[in-house]
């Protein structure tokens, strides 16, 4: 794990790759008129036929991504006779929870489409609706390419494949520290100091944004202090038993969530917000702090951002538990093939893999969207911001990394999770009772196998 992450870190002191190309073609001679006048029939034209990429670069922050992709879909095409790449584009909560769920359902699943590694490759590999990429990835000599391949892989088969890495943690304002007089903390409890200060100057410490849809976002905070409190490996037991949502370490990481929400650290109208309102209000400057994965990196440097040239980032403080010092972090989102396709496709969503996973489209993905690779090789890169530079600072000097814990539940108790959590956050349940909720979601969830 420490060997992954101190690539990582050398990744993300890396910048800039200015990729060129070219090309060329010629008419050939027509043939002699010696020949006997017969000449070679010009070969028949391909069928057409298309193919659907399922994406969920639909934000505004998200441009960078949905042109590189678009780019390397029309490259593609022109490998392969007849092909036309179609495009579908939706947004990632509504892509996981409500449209491929159901397509996956009735098998009816894109060719090719966003896919959440852990439970939701598990549970879909199982019914028999995605393709097992071993022999592919063999053939394109990309078998060991990878970082990481654990969240995509069931029973030794690999069902799909990162886009990129991720961290979660602090992105902060280093001028809004600096007025209020504090640096960034290495405990809760110097946590609570800044957030205090900076509340006392008339600045929201905390964005966030926790509405309707979005109800994932602060359970970010709350698996990081979970995991802290408790340790990496009381998550990993949820989902056969061998730990409880009512562990001590659960609890206590609801209580402190709860106690930033009602002492005014968090925005108070995080429930109000959606996902990118919260996270506007931290790059234009409205607030001080942001916790989010390293994939806001792009908002934050973004044409809209106001911070992009203040902008730090530090991982969760110590709590004083077991899991101190470590990181969320992992490959838990990329791309899944559906186990239907015909002849022309299969040729289609390999030629498209070929192109997308490698180390100069991940160098691109880097450098233009900040997005951690989650290839290896990818180096001899100048002028990375420090923005990307704190973010590689932070995921190398962790102790290790750890999913996230809905990478490792079942779907159910990640939406009673959500659920919970905004009822948190609003003040109609305890803490003590969130926990006993989400027990009881989970020991259901082991009885029916969902």
């Amino acid at each position: 794990m420490k060997k992954s992450l101190t690539l990582l870190m050398i990744v993300a002191l890396m910048g800039m790759l200015t990729l060129a190309g070219c090309s060329g073609s010629s008419k050939p001679a027509d043939p002699p008129k010696e020949s006997g006048g017969t000449t070679t029939p010009e070969p028949e034209k391909a069928e057409s036929f298309d193919v659907v990429i399922r994406h969920i670069n639909v934000r505004d922050t998200a441009k960078a991504m949905l042109k590189q992709l678009e780019e390397v879909s029309a490259a593609t095409e022109k490998e392969v006779p007849g092909l036309k790449f179609k495009l579908d584009g939706v947004e990632d909560t509504v892509n996981r929870d409500v449209k491929l769920k159901a397509e996956m359902t009735s098998g009816t699943q894109p060719p090719l489409f966003n896919l959440f590694g852990g439970d939701d490759t598990i549970k879909y590999a199982k019914a028999g609706r995605l393709l097992a990429l071993n022999d592919m990835l063999t053939e394109l000599g990309i078998a060991d390419a990878f970082f990481n391949l654990r969240e995509f892989t069931v029973d030794g088969k690999i069902y799909g494949l990162p886009e990129s890495g991720y961290i979660e943690g602090f992105f902060y304002n280093k001028k809004l520290f600096e007025d209020a007089g504090v640096t960034v903390p290495k405990t809760w409890d110097e946590l609570l100091a800044v957030c205090e200060a900076l509340k006392a100057k008339g600045i929201t410490p905390i964005a966030m944004g926790d509405g309707s849809g979005d109800g994932w976002v602060a359970n970010m905070l709350v698996n990081s202090l979970f995991v802290g409190l408790g340790g990496p490996a009381l998550q990993d037991g949820f989902a056969t038993g061998a730990t409880k949502w009512t562990d001590p370490a659960v609890v206590e990481a609801l209580k402190r969530v709860q106690d930033l929400k009602n002492k005014g650290y968090i925005d108070p109208n995080v429930l109000g917000l959606k996902y990118s309102q919260g996270q506007a209000n931290f790059y234009t400057g409205k607030a001080a702090m942001l916790f989010d994965g390293s994939w806001a990196a792009n908002a934050i440097t973004g044409d809209t951002s106001t911070v992009k040239d203040v902008s730090g980032f530090f991982r969760l403080p110590d709590v004083g538990g077991p899991g101190d010092g470590y990181i969320n972090g992992g490959w838990s989102n990329g791309f899944g093939v559906s186990a239907n396709l015909k002849e022309n496709e299969l040729k289609a969503v390999k030629a498209f893999i070929k192109n997308w996973y490698n180390v100069e489209q991940q160098k691109r993905s880097l450098i233009e969207s900040s997005r951690i690779p989650a290839m290896k090789g990818v180096s001899n890169v100048e002028g990375a911001t420090e923005l990307v530079k704190s973010l590689g600072e932070s995921q190398g000097s962790a102790k290790g990394a750890f999913p996230a814990f809905d990478a490792l539940v079942q779907k159910s108790v990640k939406v009673t999770l959500e659920q919970t959590v905004q009822e948190l956050l609003g003040g109609k349940i305890t803490p003590e009772k969130a926990a006993e909720r989400m027990q009881q979601a989970q020991e259901k969830a082991i009885k029916e196998g969902k």
